[in-house]
């Protein structure tokens, strides 16, 4: 691959930067050859360029800025003019699509890794489980020393001219184990690390090099394999995977290749600092207080937030280059990343060092609440820190991307619900417990009576930060709202207290769902049949328009949050219509988590346990046929048009109408038919196989004037509704959005 111009970014380092990206005027071409050319900074073409996702959104506009649809981890964009602000607000895991680097010119220099420091960054000889990796003690004066242990000093950091990985080594690499000892220095913004990692090369055939990556801001120290100091050069990337629009990458050449299914482990070290940077939003024109407040990441005396890839890759990974504004690309990598470590075991061990004044309350690991045991400091010396430490034990990851969350906050109870806030936000808990307390029963109905976890609020520092969620956990800002705003917020973030599930398309699908049901229980059916078809043209957008073309994402393993958010909350209207409400409650209600896990991860996974479970809670009803096209493959959308109507009278003022429906897609569906009188209705549910067609009869009292084939709970390419009048000329009907 060769360098004609990259941008520059600022990094504590610099090193050779990735070649083959080629930025020229106002578009890009990747590396793959692929051009894009995308307006600078504009609301409207944000969302034409990511073409990946409309986010539900339960608010009209004038209150879009704050609601459930920012709660995604991915970014969420609204298809209005204009928007800048709101638009900003909408970001989870605060990414911008966004479109163009400046052109400068690519440089080569000298890579020298920090001294070693005994204070901050000590050597470490054994690995991480139960090994000191510093020692303090405090003699009868009260003063505090610190001590490593003395090793030989690592290999120097070889330079590299261009990456000696290529993207198949990238893309073969998987991560099965994590064990890492996490050392933090809020005071400075600096974080060191040592881990023990476990990776497997899932390619079909062996891999030379094992690519590692982080932040640009963080610098390899040291990688040791079989007990054994390897050298290794570090090459920088450019990729908007990382806050700072940039990435370290260690290329470890291997002995003896890495055959296929093989698992190698890896003892690595590195550290650097943290620091707010929206270097990748900012060079491409945002302004400074929209792009820190989407891209908030940093370490701080107060609070530490590491969302983790897509927003600061503070712990190692393998990952091919991605840019925003490259259509979607950078999201399908965010979801790709969070997949293969689905079923990864993952464990931290956490020290914190802090001043007086500055102990910390609260951490969180992957979004569960780690304890924290605090040996605070002796006095008000700034020299003398107080250590705070926590471990999460080890856990298996899910469809998520490991984050770490340190801060200083408050406690306060709400139902099914731990409010950490800060003290200037004191006064918005009671809505917050409020809306909290307004939600539950409603969620309870739907999904019993407890749920399987807490949901924990985290304040953020700026009430303007975007919001973030990972599982039962969801970061935002904990200000005063309306209750028609909170309760909508409460009710997908509490739904992950009592719907946690492996699979993507179950645990977010489900939480929409639930969104949606809220805003049909507080604002009606058609307002919430609206916040589906909002979402409804960016899934038909994605959507192969038949399996010949493309394989789609089978919900079971999708990576794009407009298959696992939006189809999946279709899916489940679906099935509600299908299967009843008490059917698929039942369901819901007798899910297993662990069940579900004992059947794999990611790609690795079978069928859902869900299915089983659903046929068994209602009549014993056949589903297989809806499953296999629309959860177990990607058949596409449907596509419905109403061929013919041929109403006739029959007897004692009833009328048979006649409705012939083709589907020219590739997906079965149950469709509901509707006829209409000036005096009844008559609705049927009928199968319209794909790429088949039905006849259904239906009788009516009183002339029929009306047909109606899908409501708009059944997404179409086209449109989700379609009407003939039969008052008006043979041939007249409509299909509406």
């Amino acid at each position: 691959m060769k360098l004609s111009h990259v941008r520059s970014a600022p990094t504590e380092c610099n090193l050779p930067v990735l070649k083959g990206h080629h930025f020229t005027g106002c578009g890009r071409t990747h590396s793959g050859g692929r051009p894009g050319i995308y307006p600078r900074y504009k609301a409207n073409g944000i969302s034409v360029a990511l073409a990946a996702e409309v986010c539900f959104s339960p608010f009209p506009p004038q209150i879009q800025s704050f609601s459930a649809t920012s709660l995604a981890p991915e970014a969420c964009f609204l298809p209005v003019k204009g928007q800048l602000r709101r638009i900003s607000q909408l970001f989870a895991s605060a990414i911008l699509a966004l479109l163009l680097l400046p052109t400068t010119h690519a440089q080569t220099t000298t890579y020298t890794p920090p001294a070693p420091d005994s204070t901050s960054t000590p050597a470490q000889t054994a690995p991480p489980a139960g090994k000191v990796i510093f020692s303090r003690s405090t003699d009868e004066n009260g003063q505090t020393t610190t001590q490593a242990p003395q090793t030989p000093p690592p290999p120097p950091v070889k330079i590299a001219d261009a990456p000696t990985a290529e993207d198949a080594e990238r893309q073969a690499i998987t991560f099965t184990d994590f064990d890492m000892d996490v050392h933090l220095r809020p005071a400075d913004q600096h974080i060191a690390v040592r881990a023990l990692i476990t990776v497997r090369n899932d390619s079909t055939k062996p891999v030379a090099h094992i690519p590692l990556q982080i932040s640009s801001t963080l610098n390899w120290e040291r990688i040791r394999v079989n007990a054994r100091d390897v050298t290794f050069p570090v090459a920088i990337l450019n990729s908007d995977a990382d806050h700072t629009g940039q990435l370290h990458e260690a290329s470890v050449a291997l002995a003896k290749p890495l055959a296929p299914a093989a698992t190698i482990q890896l003892d690595v070290t590195y550290s650097g600092p943290i620091a707010p940077s929206a270097q990748r939003l900012l060079v491409i024109g945002t302004p400074d207080d929209v792009a820190l407040h989407s891209d908030w990441d940093s370490i701080a005396p107060d609070f530490t937030g590491l969302r983790g890839f897509g927003n600061v890759v503070w712990y190692p990974v393998s990952s091919v280059p991605v840019i925003l504004g490259d259509g979607a690309r950078l999201f399908d990598e965010i979801g790709e990343h969070k997949l293969r470590l689905a079923g990864a075991h993952f464990r931290l061990r956490l020290t914190v060092e802090f001043a007086h004044g500055h102990t910390p309350s609260v951490a969180l690991i992957n979004g569960h609440l780690a304890p924290l045991s605090v040996t605070e400091p002796t006095g008000p010396d700034a020299e003398v820190t107080g250590v705070a430490t926590a471990d999460n034990g080890g856990e298996t990851l899910g469809f998520d991307a490991p984050s770490l969350f340190v801060a200083i906050r408050t406690p306060r109870n709400a139902a099914n619900t731990m409010i950490w806030v800060l003290p200037d936000d004191e006064s918005a808990v009671p809505a917050w417990t409020d809306a909290a307390a307004t939600v539950t029963p409603f969620l309870q109905g739907w999904l019993g009576q407890r749920p399987r976890s807490q949901l924990t609020l985290l304040d953020l520092p700026d009430p303007q930060d975007a919001p973030y969620e990972t599982g039962s956990m969801l970061a935002t800002a904990v200000r005063a709202a309306s209750q028609e705003q909170l309760t909508a917020v409460l009710a997908h973030a509490l739904t992950h207290a009592w719907m946690e599930s492996p699979r993507a398309w179950l645990s977010e699908g489900v939480a929409h769902f639930m969104g949606t049901l809220w805003v049909e229980k507080q604002r009606g059916h058609d307002q919430a049949l609206g916040t589906l078809e909002a979402a409804r043209p960016a899934l038909a957008l994605v959507e192969p328009e038949s399996p010949g073309q493309s394989a789609g994402q089978p919900l079971a393993e999708a990576i794009s949050p407009v298959y696992y958010r939006t189809k999946a909350t279709y899916v489940f209207w679906m099935l509600r219509q299908m299967s009843g409400e008490q059917t698929l409650s039942a369901a819901l209600r007798a899910y297993d988590p662990t069940a579900d896990k004992s059947l794999g991860y990611g790609r690795d996974t079978g069928p859902s346990s869900f299915e089983k479970l659903l046929e068994q809670a209602g009549n014993r009803r056949d589903l297989s046929w809806f499953f296999a096209d629309w959860v177990n493959a990607d058949k596409g959308l449907p596509e419905l048009t109403i061929s013919s109507v041929f109403p006739a009278p029959a007897e004692t003022g009833n009328w048979l109408v006649t409705v012939n429906i083709a589907n020219n897609g590739y997906a079965s569906a149950e469709v509901p038919i509707t006829v209409r009188s000036d005096a009844n209705t008559v609705t049927q549910r009928v199968i319209i196989p794909a790429r088949g067609k039905a006849s259904p009869h239906l009788l009516i009292l009183g002339k029929p004037i009306e047909v109606q084939v899908n409501d708009g709970t059944i997404p179409e390419t086209q449109a989700s509704v379609h009407i003939t009048k039969l008052d008006q000329p043979p041939g007249t009907s409509s299909s509406q959005p």
